[in-house]
């Protein structure tokens, strides 16, 4: 994907004030249907430059391999693109006391950032959109409700797009999204691996749907 100097140049400057480090702008399939937005890069993904590796990434493509996808066929990014963390306490020896812990991005690191998702966004026009978790559902939809509710459901819904005078404001056009839990949600809480293939199971009745429709 092209990308104009400038929006970059001031999307990093704008992060200068917060406790971030790294910056991942996307990988995929830009020519493709289908757009997965996380929330932030973590420590693997800030390091390599790559969207979703490690532990969540691994979950990632296990989840896409359910559903007969794989990641040439998405295109992956997220909300913030550099990794936010916090300092905390460890008792490992030669650590310093200290450790860099990932975060979750407020709402100014998610304002500096937005004018790159709303441009992926506009350059890719995906026919569907993957929101991975709470971050990446309410910075598309604007909604502060709980994923859990909306779960593997297809939302038809303008998305939130960044406005200088506003702070946010809806496209016009709208967009299909299907929220899912993160990746990483299931290591803390692994009693919802029913509900995330369940909601995958939903997902590939709108793919199966989507391609019935097509064929007709």
């Amino acid at each position: 994907m092209e990308w104009p100097e400038e929006l970059i140049n001031d999307a990093k400057k704008r992060m200068e004030p917060y406790n971030v480090e790294g910056f991942v702008l996307g990988k995929g399939n830009e020519e493709g249907d289908i757009m997965i937005v996380g929330e932030a890069p973590g420590e693997n993904e800030a390091v390599k430059g790559v969207p979703f590796i490690g532990r969540a990434g691994d979950e990632l493509d296990k989840q896409l391999s359910y559903v007969g996808l794989d990641r040439e066929d998405v295109y992956i990014t997220s909300v913030v693109r550099s990794r936010p963390y916090k300092w905390v306490n460890t008792n490992k020896k030669g650590s310093g006391g200290k450790r860099k812990a990932n975060r979750k991005p407020n709402q100014k690191e998610i304002i500096a950032h937005a004018p790159l998702l709303d441009y992926q966004i506009q350059q890719m026009k995906p026919e569907v959109i993957i929101a991975l978790g709470g971050v990446a559902y309410e910075r598309l939809t604007g909604s502060k409700g709980k994923i859990s509710e909306v779960l593997g459901k297809v939302i038809q819904t303008p998305v939130m797009k960044s406005s200088t005078s506003r702070g946010w404001e809806k496209t016009e056009e709208s967009f299909t999204i299907i929220p899912l839990y993160h990746p990483a949600a299931v290591f803390y809480n692994p009693k919802i691996k029913e509900d995330i293939y369940e909601s995958l199971d939903h997902f590939i009745n709108y793919l199966e749907k989507k391609e019935e429709s097509r064929r007709a």
